[in-house]
């Protein structure tokens, strides 16, 4: 599970980028009870959606030419600049330069070796999000990927993230956190996609934490949203479905079993 006590390497920052933020900002605040709140013109459309006041994500408009529709995970860095070296050197891509972000933080989009996007952030005045691991708030992180064992060599060498397998009552999971804080500090898992039509391209998914799985997808399709996984209960973990937002971004809903 998520929370705000981040760490070298946990994620510490979530944004969506679609061609309609207006319209997401809708469909988000409805689901989740969100807030939409623009940056200052400067920042070229970018925002933030706010629960209880607190930010839980960003969102920006994206165009022709900026990719598909998608949720990123950013994760923290001491030093993006030498994150993204790293990741030269595992023979991976930069698809955004380290850029300062007016002493807030510094910013930077990478691909991994199967080339699933992921953020580094190396924060400045804003440390991160103020709100996760709560009901409308990132819960967890999974990473879909054809070859488990390259990606956790690959995430090591550039985040210094660390692997286990993790039994439950279902079977084994490979799941990830920040090395040295143990099985209590992992935030997501490795899962394979190989064969999965539906996870062709490796990506993380993001998982939001809801009060009631089955009442969120409904709300989510009222919406305009597609489910891509029915609600399903997880053995040892909790009931959760996988969506896609009106635009194509996809996310999934979590309500773990030991939620209150």
């Amino acid at each position: 599970m998520l929370t705000t006590r981040f760490v070298d390497g946990s994620p510490d920052w979530i944004d969506v980028g679609t061609p309609d933020v207006q319209g997401a900002s809708v469909f988000y605040g409805a689901l989740f009870g969100w807030r939409y709140v623009p940056a200052p013109a400067s920042t070229g459309g970018y925002g933030f959606f706010q629960l209880d006041g607190r930010t839980v994500a960003g969102g920006m408009q994206t165009g022709p030419g900026q990719g598909p529709p998608s949720w990123t995970v950013y994760f923290r860095s001491p030093d993006a600049q030498a994150a993204a070296r790293a990741a030269e050197q595992a023979h991976s891509r930069v698809l955004e330069a380290p850029q300062e972000m007016r002493g807030e933080g510094c910013r930077a989009v990478l691909a991994d070796r199967a080339g699933a996007p992921f953020g580094i952030w190396q924060p400045g005045r804003t440390a991160g999000l103020e709100l996760a691991g709560t009901p409308g708030t990132l819960f967890w992180v999974e990473l879909h990927t054809p070859d488990i064992a390259a990606a956790a060599a690959f995430y090591h060498a550039v985040l210094g993230l660390e692997t286990a397998a993790v039994q439950f009552p279902g079977g084994v999971y490979t799941g990830v956190g920040p090395a040295g804080y143990g099985e209590a500090a992992m935030f997501g898992g490795l899962v394979p996609s190989a064969g999965d039509p539906e996870e062709a391209e490796a990506s993380w998914l993001p998982y939001f934490a809801v009060t009631g799985t089955d009442a969120v997808v409904a709300r989510a399709e009222e919406l305009g949203g597609t489910v891509r996984i029915p609600p399903t209960d997880v053995e040892g973990v909790g009931r959760a479905a996988w969506l896609t937002d009106p635009y194509g971004a996809r996310f999934a809903v979590i309500r773990s079993m030991g939620q209150r």
